[in-house]
């Protein structure tokens, strides 16, 4: 997937003001409107000019778009990364157009997705909103209060894109999992007049863990065990979520052995599993006494680890 230049593909300067990009959209669609342009790409190019005015009459959407870009160039191989917009606060549901590309798809299609589309808002209440944020995986794991601060992009006067930031103190429910979110009644925009205000919808996903992966609601860990502990079995000390347990390793066991502690993953209804996965760890043959405890080994076991390719 190419990066696109939005700022390039509308004519303007990075620092447009609202009104100037406006003008660039109004005098591209009239040059490239299929129904009267001679242009040879005149329907390419307009669908081209619609995703970028898209992107960049959305304050929201240009804020991320922004940050993102800074560092990539239109034509360049590009993926966007995990959770590239987490900590902005984006309003209503996106309009959705299956002819946009592929790229304004894996940055916005989410957001076309989710919450309530345009005709569904009721008169006399606000917009929602929503957002996505990254918790530590023990929010989940013991649940409790915890600080968001979202940027919420608007245009001033001058017509420049700004960001504004709000703090908000949120109580995480325990065993929430990645994906699912949590709403934050009257928070989203405000209703005219004496309306009432929207909601706001946070989507949490997790910032990766020094120990733990998480698989939907399951939670693993990559455990070394020394080669005899794996030959012979042993009880070895094993750290989980609720505490360091004493793990029995079978005797036999081998590199990529899974075990299993059921209902010690993610504390949710019902609650996950916590998957070890056994890793031999061998110790470095750095002095004699090592080198020779290895040859007595090698001599001692006529084991030969490629038997099994044939060669």
């Amino acid at each position: 997937m190419e990066f696109k230049d939005y700022y390039k593909v509308m004519g303007v300067a990075r620092d447009a003001t609202e009104a100037q990009i406006k003008q660039a959209y109004r005098k591209l669609a009239r040059k490239y409107h299929p129904d009267v342009s001679k242009e040879k790409d005149a329907e390419a190019r307009f669908k081209e000019v619609g995703e970028a005015y898209e992107v960049l009459k959305s304050p929201e959407k240009r804020a991320a778009y922004d940050q993102l870009g800074q560092n990539h160039r239109a034509g360049e191989e590009f993926r966007p990364p995990p959770n590239w917009d987490s900590g902005f606060e984006f309003s209503g549901a996106g309009p959705g157009n299956s002819a946009y590309s592929d790229f304004f798809d894996s940055l916005f299609g989410a957001q076309a997705r989710s919450g309530r589309s345009r005709g569904e808002f009721h008169a006399g209440r606000g917009e929602d909103h929503h957002a996505k944020v990254l918790l530590d995986l023990e929010a989940s794991l013991n649940g409790g209060p915890r600080t968001f601060t979202l940027r919420m992009p608007e245009i001033d006067d001058a017509g420049r894109l700004v960001s504004k930031e709000r703090t908000l103190n949120v109580q995480v429910p325990k065993g929430i999992l990645a994906g699912q979110q949590i709403r934050l009644a009257g928070q989203g925009a405000r209703a005219p007049g004496s309306g009432t205000a929207g909601d706001l919808y946070i989507e949490v996903e997790f910032q990766p863990h020094p120990l733990y992966r998480v698989d939907g609601r399951d939670l693993s860990l990559e455990l070394p065990v020394a080669p005899w502990e794996a030959a012979l079995g042993a009880s070895v000390k094993t750290p989980t979520p609720s505490g360091t347990v004493d793990l029995k390793v079978p005797p036999g066991s081998h590199a990529g052995s899974k075990l299993r502690l059921k209902g010690r993953g993610i504390p949710a209804s019902p609650p996950g599993d916590f998957y070890v996965l056994l890793q031999i760890a061998l110790p470095a043959a750095n002095d004699d006494k090592a080198k020779a405890a290895y040859a007595a080994l090698a001599a001692a076991l006529p084991f030969d680890p490629r038997a099994s390719l044939g060669a």
